[in-house]
Order: C-alpha cells, then structure tokens, then sequence
C-alpha cells in the first residue's frame, strides 16, 4: 500500500536530501527508475546551497494523478542548466524547483533500507543499460542491412549511369556520323580529318567540313566554323556548307561563293555569322587554289620541310562586306601535307601567333605518319598542355599519293 506522504523536510546534506526524495518517492509508489532520477535531481539543485552548509526543503502534493515534488532554497540560490537534471524541472524565482511527475496507476509496495534502495536502483540502471545495449545491437544490425542495401542500390544506379552514358555516346556518334559527309576515295589523294567539341555532352558544334567532287573532277573542300557551340552551332555550320555546295555544284567561281552564300543566308538568317575556308585541289596536277572568309590559313608543309601558312584575305558570312578579296594558287606534290583547321586548334591559349609556331613544329613531327594519324596527333599535341580557352576543333589533312591515279 502507498504510504502517508512524509511531511516537509528540512535538510542540510545531500545524503539527508536523496533520503528524503526517496522516501517521497515510496511512498507514493514512483517505480525504481523514476526514484533514482528523482535522487539525482534533487542532490544537483541543491548542490550549490548545501555545500555552503544551509538548509533546503522538500515538499511532496497530489493533484489527481500528478505528484509535485517541491525544493526550496533561499532566493539567490543558482539553479543548475536543465539539461543537467535526469528530470524535468521548473525553476521558480522564489528559489524553488518543481518536478511534476505522473503517478502510477497501481499503488507499489514501499522498500525500506537505503542500502536496499541503492541496490534497486543500480539493478534498474544495470536493466536499462542492457536493454540500451541489445536495442543498439538491433539498430547496428539494422543500419548494418540499411547501408548494405543502399550500397547496391548505389552499384546499380552506378551500372544504369555508365549504360546511360555509353548510349548516350553512341547515339551522339551516329548523329555526328549523319552530320559528317560520306569519305571520300580519289585516286591520288588522301584525305583525313579529326572532331573534337568544346562540349563533351555536344555531338557537334559549330566546326564543319563538307568534300566531293565536281563534275570536272575536282576536289572541293569546304572548312566552316560558326559563331558559338553546341547543336545551335552546328545548324547553323550546316546552312553554311550547304550553301556553298549547292554553289558549287551550280558553277560560281571560287572567288564568287564566300560573297554568294554570304548574300542568301542574310535572307534566311541575318544573325548568322561563320568564317569560311575553300579549297579546290585538282589530284591529276596538284592544283590547288582557295578562297577565304575570316578563316585561318591553312598550313603547307613541303616534302623537304619547308611549311607556309597559305594566306588569303576575306570576310566571312555575317560579317561586313564578306567574300574572299582574292583566290590564292599553288602546287601540291607527292608527298606534301596540306593541313585545313579552325582556330580551336591554334587559339587555345592567349597567343595566337604562338599557337601558329605551335602548329608548324607539330605538323612538322607527325608528317612522316600515316595520313589517318595525323589529324588527330596534332590535336592531341596542340592540346596536350593548359588549353585557356576550350573551342571545337577541327583538322583536316590532305596528301597526293606518290603516284596519283588517272
């Protein structure tokens, strides 16, 4: 049966208080655990006071199933950082701390003895920490599962992002493909040319090339790079090179087509703006004659050694008064590598001078390759250090055979 509640208590030890708190808390049947905290809460409230040896005070009321424990100190006592407490508590300025602690629905039996008491409250401590240390067992064996599954999810998410990005590559490729005309076979000459855009999620950008042959048997090559990158870039690298081959096909003059085209895409598009390279090479004579809108100069580098930058005057398409001022005509032999480019390959760093005698000692280490490897050599090599300002590039490289095919 729950005892009387014990009257007020007036203290003046801790061990005396914890005495009281206990006999509180037995006599309205607060279990072991709930005791022990109630101890404990009590002895660090009032810590400060008795350890100036003072007196406090320990009261106990009822309110239907509610118990309030009640300590008093003298007002100016400093009351302890609730977080200290193993109970909630209520610091009152009047130097009281209450502790509202719901009663159990059946009365307990009282235990006398503080030795007794200890005893119980450290099993109930001991009880607790077992449960503490299986329930974490579980959660570790849980989190243990948890972090298994989620490390094969993380595995598969993995293996569905790179088949992701492999179709995602070969679908690029094959639209890249679709974009690039078809190779080209001539007797006597060797043509190959190499891509790479300044975004690698882009197929293509704005560098463009377009060859075939005219009805007289020239070669025509047509170099495009169009202002900006990406798919926008490469619309519009494609509006430029079938403009030129359809001038082309129709007979305009060399010097006439950068102008011509110039002139029909401002009616379609008066925003687009490219620079154009064309060159005509005739594989029987090793004629070869360009024209030029705003690009750079392609690089002759002579059987013996001998390089020159090809340079022909002209505005490209969008730009203001286009057409090639000129044409420029010289003579290829056997053996001698043209090299076709846009500024990507030249003007990845700040000096484009720089970038031009950076062209001519790369070209002149790989000339000796086979004519598929070249292209891609020298870009490898132009951008092998610190590329400043990444742009699309494009190589293209030509070679008459030793001995040309009619």
């Amino acid at each position: 049966m729950i005892r009387r509640s014990p009257p007020p208590r007036t203290v003046a030890t801790l061990t005396a208080l914890r005495r009281a708190a206990r006999r509180v808390a037995d006599a309205y049947g607060l279990g072991v655990e709930t005791r022990a905290r109630l101890a404990v809460s009590v002895s660090l409230a009032a810590h400060t006071w008795l350890a100036g040896h003072r007196t406090v005070s320990l009261a106990a009321t009822r309110d239907d199933n509610t118990l309030t424990v009640t300590l008093t100190c003298p007002p100016g006592a400093d009351p302890p950082h609730p977080s200290r407490l193993p109970l909630p508590a209520e610091f009152g300025p009047d130097g009281t701390t209450r502790w509202h602690l719901p009663l159990p629905p059946r009365d307990a039996p009282a235990v006398d003895g503080d030795d007794d008491q200890t005893e119980s409250e450290l099993a109930a401590v001991l009880a607790r920490m077992d449960t503490l240390t299986v329930d974490h067992a579980r959660l570790k064996d849980e989190l243990d599962e948890t972090n298994s599954g989620v490390l094969a999810l993380y595995v598969q998410l993995e293996e569905r992002d790179e088949q992701l990005r492999r179709s995602h590559g070969q679908m690029l490729r094959k639209l890249e493909d679709a974009l690039r005309p078809a190779p080209l076979t001539v007797p006597g000459l060797r043509l190959a040319v190499h891509y790479e855009p300044a975004e690698t999620d882009a197929p293509s950008g704005g560098d463009l090339y377009d060859w075939f042959v005219l009805p007289d048997k020239i070669v025509h090559i047509t170099v495009v790079d169009a202002l900006g990158h990406g798919i926008g870039s490469t619309r519009t690298a494609l509006s430029v090179t079938h403009t030129v081959r359809t001038l082309a096909l129709e007979g305009h003059p060399l010097e006439d087509i950068v102008r011509r085209a110039a002139e029909n895409l401002a009616i379609v598009d008066p925003d687009l703006t490219a620079t154009v390279l064309l060159a005509r090479l005739d594989p029987r004579t090793g004629e070869l004659h360009l024209a030029n809108g705003s690009h750079p100069p392609p690089l002759l580098v002579r059987r013996d050694g001998h390089t020159r930058y090809l340079q022909v005057s002209g505005r490209g398409v969008g730009f203001p008064l286009p057409g090639s001022e000129a044409t420029l005509s010289t003579h290829l032999t056997p053996g001698d590598l043209l090299l076709l480019y846009t500024d990507g390959l030249t003007e990845s760093r700040k000096n484009p001078v720089e970038g031009e005698q950076r062209l001519i000692t790369s070209a002149l280490r790989h000339r000796e390759q086979p004519i598929d490897a070249i292209p891609r050599a020298i870009a490898d090599e132009m951008h092998g250090s610190t590329v400043l300002h990444p742009d699309d590039t494009l190589a293209l490289a030509l070679r008459l055979t030793p001995k040309p095919l009619d």
